[in-house]
């Protein structure tokens, strides 16, 4: 009732309001006539469309944005931030609206003093603490400025961002966690500097299920005291275990270099999912071997190691080592890389960064996978165990390379993933480290003149970098060059990026083999080669080995890079000799092998022939040990 005197009250001094309008279709031209009044008058339509913005800043970090400029309305002069609200609308495909409210800015302009703003966006957890949902947004810039008869509001593209001539393309990952699904998603931003506008994209990459991980997937590093307590805790907990009997349809998928299940793991897990075989999977999986392991994980992978039939590993695995697999368990290494190139492991021994003779490491693994049994005793040298333990049913990972119709599907994620890729040549950079090891890798960049490569080849061609994970220095690359090169070592499997490569740049990296399947051009850029040998050495010799051309200056790379060529003849004996078998069926080998508790198959070994049918002699020369 007092509420009811209140309004009559205010009538009889102010006068009967006038009824509001819904707002009208809104568009860069258009004026929202929301909260204006229909008896007001009228404001003038071109006044309302000047409307003056300039970007100053426009930065992006991983999921984050921080944008800053300038916007006002060029009739309505305001010097109160109170009468002048600037926001960012995201405006979806179907029409569905995010607002993000900007913070005003003090300038330096006397007649427009308030016309600053400044922002920042996580894209991560801008849906209800979740990242972006799915989907294609236009990123607007909306000002509202309270005039005599009310709020005045228009949208319009952010405008020109300073010191920008060309097209802006950023691309980069946000993951989201809950206790049912952790889901990845690509975050692609575009700029157009035509109209003057940005655009964002939400794609979502995968779905894990946090159940199958018995791990969680955090990234919270442990101090090394902390995890030497929590290994001898492990082997602890695992001699308990081992009291239990061993589950005879357990598989247990171990690794402290993924944090979802791809590469080897993916390829296998979906073999065995489609037999509808009667065995139980679990995954034990980190993102590097520092990654932070709570107490119950400990004594959860310590009874998964002592009481599964089978524990495939596909990296090294510290915590593993120091144990005595039990008589009816096989710790099975797929390994990471295809085929033999730089020495590994105790082929190493006496070399700077090599493991010492006592060490235990690799040297309990009951089988070992390769590709080829001409590199069966490579791995076994490297690993420490005996040739019979090798076994040459091929890469899981490496079926997608005879799967025309998965690669195509790859392709055309990877290029919704990489938009700027679109139209041009591909060539991806995917050199190893230099270096000891994870604590001193780095890769020279010094050696690479970005600036020449960028001012002969970026009319035509994207260069993309994968940097080896365990580099810690980052390539700086200046902002005029950014519609050229692009940074995606993100990418966990490099295989979705040898697929959009048109050509492959790397030095000593195994990412050779894999790409011959394609039989694309390599080259090989290799500016210290001689150093390189020197401090870590080749299991062949290097000039037979590669089967592409070497190039030792960035003059001789860029040629190179304009006029590819394959030499058919050494890249088929290539592929034949590190490959026994080339028809997109290991993983289907590999479960065979599974089902059949590795029970030899009978097969002979057969002379590795060519596609003229004649067999090809023995790959190049064995480097001598030095």
């Amino acid at each position: 009732m007092l509420q009811r005197i209140k309004r009559l009250i205010r009538r009889l001094l102010i006068g009967r309001q006038p009824a509001r309008v819904q707002p009208v279709s809104l568009d860069d031209a258009t004026v929202d006539a929301r909260d204006k009044y229909l008896n007001g008058p009228r404001l003038d339509q071109n006044a309302e469309s000047l409307i003056k913005r300039k970007v100053t800043r426009l930065a992006f970090n991983r999921s984050y944005l921080e944008i800053a400029g300038e916007a006002y309305f060029e009739s309505y002069p305001e010097k109160d931030p109170e009468r002048l609200i600037k926001s960012l609308i995201l405006v979806g495909d179907q029409r569905e609206e995010i607002e993000i409210p900007l913070v005003n800015q003090a300038c330096d302009d006397l007649k427009y003093p308030m016309a600053g703003y400044r922002g920042a966006i996580n894209f991560s957890t801008i849906s209800a603490g979740k990242p972006l949902i799915p989907g294609t947004y236009d990123i607007k810039l909306q000002l509202k400025q309270y005039l005599t008869n009310g709020w005045l509001i228009r949208r319009t593209t952010i405008g020109q961002v300073a010191e920008t001539t060309k097209d802006l393309t950023y691309t980069t990952k946000m993951t989201s966690y809950s206790a049912k699904r952790n889901k990845t998603y690509s975050l692609i931003f575009r700029y157009n500097l035509a109209a003057q506008a940005l655009r964002v994209t939400a794609h979502q990459l995968s779905d894990l299920n946090p159940l199958e991980n018995s791990f969680t997937s955090g990234e919270t590093l442990e101090s090394r005291a902390m995890r030497g307590i929590k290994r001898r805790a492990l082997k602890l907990w695992y001699h308990w275990y081992c009291l239990q009997p061993v589950r005879q349809k357990q598989i247990s998928f171990v690794s402290d270099s993924r944090a979802s299940i791809s590469g080897n793991f993916e390829f296998i897990a979906a073999e065995l999912r489609r037999r509808n075989t009667d065995f139980k999977l679990s995954f034990y999986l980190k993102p590097s071997i520092k990654a932070k392991k709570s107490w119950h994980e400990i004594r959860t992978l310590a009874k998964a190691l002592a009481t599964s039939r089978y524990v495939i590993l596909d990296d090294f695995y510290p915590l593993v080592y120091p144990l005595h697999i039990r008589e009816k368990v096989d710790l099975i290494q797929v390994w990471h890389a295809v085929g033999a190139f730089k020495t590994f492991g105790y082929s190493r021994l006496g070399m700077p960064g090599g493991p010492k003779a006592q060490s235990l490491n690799h040297r309990n693994y009951t089988k070992a996978l390769v590709s080829s049994r001409h590199i069966a005793d490579k791995y076994a040298e490297g690993f420490g165990i005996s040739e019979d333990k090798i076994v040459s049913l091929g890469i899981p990972r490496t079926d997608i390379f005879f799967d025309q119709a998965k690669q195509q599907a790859v392709r055309e994620r990877v290029t919704a993933e990489l938009p700027f890729i679109k139209g041009k040549k591909v060539i991806l950079f995917a050199p190893t480290f230099r270096g000891n090891g994870q604590q001193s890798a780095y890769y020279p960049f010094e050696m690479l003149n970005f600036r020449a490569i960028y001012e002969a080849l970026h009319e035509d061609y994207v260069f993309l970098l994968k940097i080896h994970p365990f580099v810690q220095n980052k390539p700086t690359l200046p902002y005029e060059y950014a519609n050229f090169y692009y940074d995606v070592s993100d990418y966990r499997e490099i295989n979705d990026i040898l697929l959009v490569a048109d050509q492959l740049i790397t030095d000593y990296s195994s990412v050779c083999f894999e790409y011959a399947l394609l039989n694309r051009p390599i080259i090989f850029f290799a500016p210290d080669l001689a150093d390189y040998m020197q401090s870590r050495n080749f299991y062949f010799d290097y000039f037979d080995f590669i089967p592409g051309p070497l190039a030792e200056t960035t003059e001789s790379l860029i040629k190179q890079l304009k006029q590819p060529v394959i030499n058919q003849k050494k890249m088929a004996g290539f592929v034949h000799f590190f490959f026994d078998q080339l028809d997109g069926k290991a993983s289907a080998r590999f479960v065979d092998a599974l089902e059949n508790q590795f029970k030899p198959a009978g097969r002979k070994n057969q002379p590795t022939v060519g596609e003229d049918g004649k067999a090809i002699p023995n790959w190049g020369k064995t480097t001598p040990k030095p």
